[in-house]
């Protein structure tokens, strides 16, 4: 989720050409026309206002509140009711969206913005500076528990309000990222009057996440649906979009199906219009078909990772880390579960993220024998009657906690079994306790566990920070699952937030990727890919900086239902 990337824990995954694709040449189309002038041909009268979209997602949100939540998803649904201070396109450029300018300080540690005139809340309530002062604070306020959005906050001292249209956002030191971090939905702004009456439901979802979005969240059924309807008085969009109106869709539902098989069912039968997780060995079946289009693009940020906690034993063993990072096949394993959809990973950050350093690739390839060699350097030289290493009368266990099914992706839970066997050959016992969730966060975030897995959307660099700084603490909401204050890592992940010189933050990212994996404190797996089918009536549909789908621009090429 940012928690890990499911939890980004879980989470942009984009090949940086497609994220502006708009599928079937939605992009240019004039202003939306009614659903009843159906005489003319798609191409003829362009883009249809009405019809209801249904989008299978894999995963369920644990918490709808966007200033606390970590987990891909819940960005990913809620940017289409919360509105950012600023867009970012597929080249990482910036553009206005709520702020109609802004200006960075020399040193970098104040962002004066202009506010756009005219944006209301889906109450009625105006966009205002007061409006971005008190989310940020409330981000910022460690009784919210922010997971995510106080860390893309950085060191946050306060807002200051220049005039009711003009803020100043104040930092304790050089922040280089924040621009990226404005423009995500984490960073996104309810109305004041819910935060002042409802700040303590905010996590159900529903009426009560009100923002400035395209869409209104309506309903809630946990373990079902989330449902939104078009907010027929937004003008406000960025120019990253195609139109400037309200969205055409009059309804969109998002159903938690978190079974593979049960989406592309859905999907192949028209019960749905838009399913997110393709499994890799279906895709070319479900292209076969003739009636769904696939779009894949790889997200950029931090890879699906194992984090080791070097706090315990017996992973505060550096040999013992270095076993496992090399006893793991990699590279086999991604190949056989995933078809080639996904690409095996030799970085912690993605090929597709700036900064990546391509340097590492074939770097570290599976060598069981050097692994072998390695645990007997440990003094774990002897086996008990199943085969397993001992030292001093204990047996070599590692403790990887599993997710509960309905937050698992893309098969890990049978990818790790496939490394579980590939450890157990080495005589290193893996176990996978999966328990409800908020035993999981409990073990994982406590420190109890040894292993920790996730990935992590972000197109920015800065996300190393958030892997590897010393102060990018679990329990205060950081994201550093190795649970080591190493002082070059922490060192370079400030040096390269703090500037916005090309060169100095490709050297620093490049080194702190090196040294994260020559302390074999993470095992990179792969680089996380969307994969989203869609029904070939579907126009329009786009991929924000985090791979994610949005739904202001998509219109229907068949009938309203």
């Amino acid at each position: 989720m940012h928690m890990p990337r499911n939890f980004r824990f879980s989470r942009a995954k984009v090949a940086m050409g497609a994220l502006a694709v708009l599928l079937l040449g939605a992009c240019s189309a004039p202003a939306a026309t009614s659903a009843g002038s159906a005489a003319q041909s798609p191409a003829a009268r362009g883009p249809v206002k009405g019809g209801s979209l249904t989008f299978a997602a894999d995963t369920e949100p644990v918490t709808f509140d966007v200033h606390v939540s970590a987990q891909d998803i819940t960005g990913a649904i809620l940017r289409n009711v919360f509105d950012s201070l600023i867009a970012e396109d597929a080249a990482g450029k910036f553009h206005p969206w709520l702020a109609e300018s802004w200006e960075a300080a020399p040193d970098l540690k104040s962002y004066t913005f202009r506010l756009r005139e005219g944006v209301t809340f889906h109450d009625g309530t105006p966009f205002d500076a007061q409006a971005v002062k008190v989310n940020f604070d409330r981000i910022a306020d460690p009784a919210t528990k922010s997971q995510l959005a106080s860390n893309l906050l950085g060191p946050y001292t306060g807002t200051k309000i220049i005039d009711s249209r003009t803020v100043k956002v104040e930092f304790a030191a050089p922040f280089a990222p924040f621009l990226q971090a404005a423009s995500t939905a984490y960073l996104g702004f309810y109305s004041p009057k819910t935060l002042a009456a409802n700040a303590a439901t905010l996590a159900s979802g529903g009426p009560a996440a009100v923002g400035t979005g395209p869409f209104v969240f309506t309903g809630y059924t946990k373990g079902q649906q989330a449902t939104f309807t078009r907010n027929d008085a937004y003008a406000w969009p960025p120019k990253t979009g195609a139109h400037a109106g309200a969205a055409y869709l009059d309804k969109l539902t998002v159903r938690f199906l978190a079974e593979a098989s049960v989406r592309v069912g859905a999907l192949t039968s028209k019960q749905i219009d838009v399913a997110a997780a393709i499994p890799s060995a279906q895709v070319k079946t479900v292209e076969a078909g003739g009636t769904v289009t696939v779009l894949k693009s790889d997200y950029p940020g931090g890879n699906y990772n194992i984090y080791l906690n070097t706090s315990k034993a017996p992973l505060n063993d550096l040999k013992v880390r270095q076993a496992l990072q090399r006893g793991v096949d990699v590279d086999t394993n991604v190949k056989a579960l995933y078809f080639g959809q996904f690409k095996r990973a030799w970085s912690p950050l993605s090929p597709v993220t700036p900064g990546y350093n391509a340097a590492l690739e074939n770097t570290w390839p599976y060598d069981p024998a050097l692994a072998g060699k390695l645990l007997d350097e440990a003094g774990w030289t002897t086996r008990d009657a199943d085969g397993y290493r001992t030292k001093d009368g204990r047996r070599l266990v590692v403790d990887w906690p599993l997710l509960p099914a309905q937050y698992l992706k893309d098969q890990r839970d049978v990818l790790g079994q496939a490394f579980q066997a590939d450890l157990k050959k080495l005589g290193v016992e893996v176990t996978r306790p999966q328990a409800d969730i908020g035993t999981y966060l409990e073990r994982v975030y406590g420190g109890k566990a040894d292993l920790a897995d996730y990935s992590w959307s972000r197109f920015e660099p800065d996300v190393l920070w958030l892997l590897f700084n010393g102060a990018s603490k679990l329990e205060k909401g950081g994201q550093n699952g190795t649970f080591l204050d190493d002082p070059d890592l922490t060192k370079w992940t400030d040096q390269g937030r703090a500037t916005l010189d090309e060169a100095v933050r490709k050297d620093v990212y490049a080194k702190t990727q090196q040294r994260a994996l020559d302390l074999a404190i993470v095992i990179p797996v792969y680089t996380q890919a969307q994969v989203l089918g869609l029904g070939k009536h579907v126009r329009g549909l786009t991929l924000d900086a985090n791979a994610w789908p949005l739904f202001h621009d998509v219109w229907l090429d068949r009938p309203a239902r």
